[in-house]
């Protein structure tokens, strides 16, 4: 008997570790926000690297690749990985490395984590948002689809917070006013995935 994708990835999240995080909670979206976050989530990626020069990539994936593989064994998955988070956190405006920090909290970088509420994949995105602002056949197990939602709505929080990270990372889990959440994440993309690019001549 052959399984279909989906039925996969359902058997995948049932049987896979529950992730400890929490999720985003749902709140009404004025038009023009939810139309805002819906062409965020829509648009397609252009075939263009989000590095500035190929050194930069070279120099960010090796270091970042290093530091991941002991979770990621696979090297072809966990560069393309890495790929997709540079593209989508620098689309969305963030730090590539609080977005691998967000998701080391989050997910542990399981992809087919799903949490006691329901969020999935790597950055623990909630079901509510593809009817919120995407569309019917998005799969938040799949990699770009996931980082995509996932940056978009923590670049939505930080606007609601006018940059507070703080308070952005706490709507992000659903624990905003509470200390714990904000500070692991930090403490994850400080220690574990801080990064200062080489001086270049």
């Amino acid at each position: 008997m052959r399984l279909n994708g989906a039925l996969i990835a359902l058997l995948l999240a049932l049987t896979s570790p529950t992730a400890s995080a929490g999720a985003q909670k749902y709140e009404p979206l004025s038009a023009s926000v939810q139309a805002s976050l819906q062409k965020a989530v829509s648009d397609k990626r252009p075939p263009t690297s989000s590095f500035r020069h190929s050194i930069d990539a070279v120099d960010w994936l090796e270091v970042m690749s290093a530091r991941l593989s002991k979770r990621l064994p696979d090297q072809e998955y966990r560069l393309e990985l890495l790929r997709t988070v540079h593209y989508e956190a620098t689309r969305a405006g963030l730090d590539p490395q609080l977005v691998l920090g967000l998701i080391q909290v989050e997910s542990g970088f399981r992809k087919y984590a799903v949490s006691s509420a329901g969020a999935r994949g790597y950055m623990q995105v909630m079901p509510f948002w593809v009817q919120l602002i995407g569309r019917s056949e998005d799969n938040l197990f799949h990699l770009r689809t996931n980082l995509r939602y996932g940056c978009t709505i923590l670049r939505h929080y930080l606007d609601i917070e006018q940059g507070d990270l703080y308070r952005a990372l706490g709507r992000y889990n659903g624990s905003l006013g509470r200390p714990d959440y904000p500070n692991k994440v930090r403490a994850a993309w400080h220690k574990q995935w801080g990064y200062a690019p080489p001086a270049r001549p």
